[in-house]
């Protein structure tokens, strides 16, 4: 029988056009929402309450990063399995707290509700006067990818396998591209975050602007199928290269062009991870 993406299947179904970027923008406001969940994207035996904590608040904070928004206001949902002791709950408050805060955030609400395992989901309310879209490129435009990647799926395969790994692994501690995408913003065309691996991600951004890939080099799947890396996945044109190469050396980061969109190219082969 044949598998279909379920996550892109309930996209599908939805209908409001304002749909289709890393967080929708109305009436020039920006509104995103992302859930983090104990045994899809966590384990409690895993991570801490502060680490799962900071990285759901994290995960959250880069769709608006992804789209040059300025993160204003969260609302978090919790579910809270029974056995959670009280000093656990402040542990996880006080890092969704802290972590919103080093981006202008505030917590002004939400809803607990009590379960067997730890969920989070979190909404975001940000502002943005330059939003950057998924949409707006065209043939002939570059695609690059900020940093290194790979390492969030090398680190999730060990933690499967009982082994520990480093305390400041990007499985543990996304590092979001902030200030490349504010100081780049006037020469990128579209851009998001990579969240559900490159392969996925690219296939994302290609399909908004009706066009494929026309790669520059090899994108091993190593690289290529590491979901949760929360680097920016950017387009711009040729003639702007250099200028978003030097965004990228001011902002400390690597820059990798590996491909040119086209009207006639490739798709990578990827499949959802949400539904493992």
């Amino acid at each position: 029988m044949k598998r279909i993406d379920k996550e892109a299947y309930l996209i599908r179904r939805l209908r409001s056009p304002l749909i289709g970027d890393d967080a929708a923008v109305v009436e020039g406001m920006i509104y995103s929402t992302d859930a983090f969940c104990e045994g899809t994207h966590f384990r409690r035996e895993w991570m801490s309450p502060a680490q799962i904590g900071r990285k759901a608040m994290l995960v959250n904070l880069s769709d608006a990063v992804a789209m040059n928004a300025d993160p204003k206001y969260a609302l978090v949902t919790v579910m809270l399995p029974r056995e959670m002791k009280e000093a656990e709950i402040d542990e996880l408050i006080e890092a969704l707290e802290s972590t919103a805060a080093e981006y202008g955030c505030e917590i002004i609400g939400g809803d607990t509700v009590g379960g067997d395992r730890l969920h989070l989901s979190i909404t975001l309310i940000s502002h943005s006067d330059a939003p950057l879209l998924r949409r707006g490129i065209e043939a002939g435009d570059l695609l690059a990818y900020t940093g290194t990647l790979g390492e969030s799926k090398r680190d999730l395969e060990a933690l499967m396998r009982g082994e520990t790994i480093p305390a400041d692994s990007r499985f543990y501690e996304p590092s979001l591209r902030r200030d490349f995408v504010k100081t780049c913003r006037p020469y990128l065309k579209a851009g998001m975050d990579i969240s559900d691996g490159l392969y996925c991600d690219v296939n994302k951004l290609l399909e908004a602007n009706n066009l494929s890939l026309e790669p520059t080099m090899e994108i091993p799947p190593v690289i290529g199928e590491s979901g949760e890396e929360y680097e920016m996945l950017v387009a711009f044109a040729p003639e702007d290269r250099a200028r978003v190469e030097e965004c990228a050396r001011e902002s400390g980061i690597e820059l990798t062009v590996f491909g040119m969109a086209t009207e006639k190219g490739i798709r990578y082969s990827c499949h959802s991870h949400h539904f493992e």
